[in-house]
């Protein structure tokens, strides 16, 4: 085949991991803005090689006319989440989408594979318009927690390395790390209110002070310097006491300020 062939083949999936990582992000944005936990931590995207592609296809022994049908990863999405709960979370949000079609799905939480393998896969269906119209594609949508996804990582490149022959000694210690892995996640789950919790607080922290220097800053345009100096050393102190109630109370009473100024500002005007 053409490498210019190839190029016109993979540009509809580049076109869709775009499109799909800029979903997934617009969520954890989305739940930022609303002070609310967002169940996916992080959206990473590729788009399979050309050579991988190849390999898999001879693996399978699947003909070339067969590959946009057979292979159902040429473009793929991974996202990570905290905690193992959060995984079915996130697959419920897929199902619910209208923009994206379920195909199958794989729980490897609950049928772990043998070489301690953890992961939930969905297979979609999605449209991406291509200067030749609507084209339907599949790709794969990977779920795991952070852990998984570190043994996952060091797994795939293990099997690279030994060309899926991997010596005994190392399956059973990647097996035995998988096991670490499980426990690990199965002991965050156990503390995971507590940490969402504070989570929660920092995020909510971290809006009210943006709010609160936009504030500030248009006050310099309407009131006089002396008395925002005044509000920008009480802000100071309220924040140095890391008192979320006493931030809160703060961005409310700038808030009446702020609009007492931008009333005046409007009389004057008038």
């Amino acid at each position: 085949m053409e490498i210019q062939l190839w190029r016109s083949i993979l540009c509809p999936y580049e076109l869709a991991v775009k499109e799909l990582e800029v979903k997934f992000t617009h969520i954890i944005e989305e739940c930022k803005e609303n002070d609310i936990y967002c169940p996916i931590e992080q959206v990473e995207g590729r788009v399979k090689s050309v050579s991988s592609i190849l390999e898999k296809m001879q693996r399978k022994h699947i003909p070339m006319e067969k590959m946009e049908e057979e292979l159902e990863d040429i473009a793929g999405i991974r996202i990570i989440c905290q905690f193992e709960e959060d995984i079915e979370t996130v697959a419920s949000m897929i199902q619910k989408r209208s923009d994206m079609t379920i195909k199958s799905e794989k729980n490897y939480l609950k049928h772990i594979k043998q070489s301690g393998y953890r992961s939930y896969h969905l297979i979609i269906y999605y449209t991406v318009d291509t200067i030749n119209g609507p084209k339907k594609l599949q790709a794969e949508i990977q779920i795991r927690t952070m852990a998984m996804n570190f043994w996952a990582t060091i797994e795939h490149s293990l099997q690279y390395k030994y060309k899926g022959d991997m010596p005994e000694h190392v399956a059973e210690r990647l097996s035995n790390a998988a096991d670490a892995i499980n426990a690990l996640d199965h002991e965050m789950s156990s503390v995971r209110n507590e940490i969402m919790d504070a989570q929660n607080s920092s995020q909510m922290q971290s809006n009210l002070v943006k709010d609160i220097l936009i504030n500030i800053e248009n006050l310099y345009k309407i009131a006089n310097k002396r008395e925002i100096m005044k509000i920008q050393d009480e802000f100071l102190r309220v924040f140095r006491t890391k008192d979320l109630q006493q931030l809160k109370r703060f961005h409310r009473q700038l808030d009446i300020i702020s609009e007492g100024y931008r009333a005046q500002a409007v009389y004057h005007h008038v």
